[in-house]
């Protein structure tokens, strides 16, 4: 049977936090190690990325999947709802909540830990480019989720999802946000990594549409995928 919902929820909140404190806190030590040199900088911001997000799902998949993002743990709900798998819509709700906190917090912790004053970012991200890029990395990460545990390849999910994420840093105009917890969590640092509120908004919708885009791509190459809902993103107890 599943884990507590308060332990799952725990998992969530901790694992969105630390994923946050790590792109914040490197794309600060990269701005500080390398400055006037922006490719750098978001090569040093990606590969840290890439490392810690797979500790991550590593760390907290076994307990409650590591969603680490509202956007995976809506379409979990939506694919396994017709055969009783996945999380249901209260759990849904409850997991939004422990990421987009863990989300903030792992902001405010970034910078307390490199000592950056506190306050909202000014760095404006609204652009068309941008926001066509989240539908295509949201999307893009849903239908890779999905594919992995529909074809058993979950436990790759960690370093697949860590590779695609450090990917689309590069391949995506917006560097790949792909999570509206981590998007409102980015809103609290003004650094390297920041995302002013003004911008947020649009990003969160366009990962939105992302999930339905990636929701289509998964129920057309894996119309049963909903079956193996309860794995994503790695198998836990269930």
């Amino acid at each position: 049977m599943r884990d507590p919902l308060t332990r799952r929820l725990l998992a969530e909140l901790l694992g969105t936090a630390l994923l946050v404190a790590v792109v914040v806190g490197s794309g600060i030590a990269a701005e500080t190690l390398s400055p006037g040199d922006v490719g750098l900088q978001l090569l040093e911001n990606s590969t840290t990325t890439v490392l810690g997000l797979t500790v991550l799902i590593l760390w907290f998949g076994p307990v409650s999947g590591a969603h680490f993002n509202p956007v995976v743990s809506l379409a979990d709900w939506f694919l396994g709802r017709r055969t009783g798998a996945g999380l249901s819509l209260p759990e849904v709700a409850a997991y939004g909540l422990a990421q987009v906190v863990g989300g903030v917090a792992g902001a405010v912790l970034a910078n307390v830990m490199f000592e950056v004053d506190q306050g909202l970012s000014t760095k404006d991200r609204l652009g068309g480019g941008h926001l066509v890029a989240e539908v295509v990395a949201t999307a893009g990460l849903v239908a890779l989720v999905f594919a992995l545990v529909r074809t058993g390849r979950g436990a790759l999910a960690a370093p697949a999802v860590g590779a695609y994420i450090g990917a689309a840093y590069w391949f995506t105009s917006s560097t790949s946000f792909a999570n509206p917890a981590v998007t409102i969590g980015r809103v609290f640092t003004d650094t390297f990594a920041g995302i002013a509120p003004g911008s947020a908004p649009a990003f969160i919708a366009m990962q939105l549409v992302g999930l339905l885009v990636g929701i289509g791509l998964t129920l057309a190459l894996y119309p049963d995928a909903g079956e193996r809902a309860d794995d994503v993103v790695v198998p836990h107890p269930h």
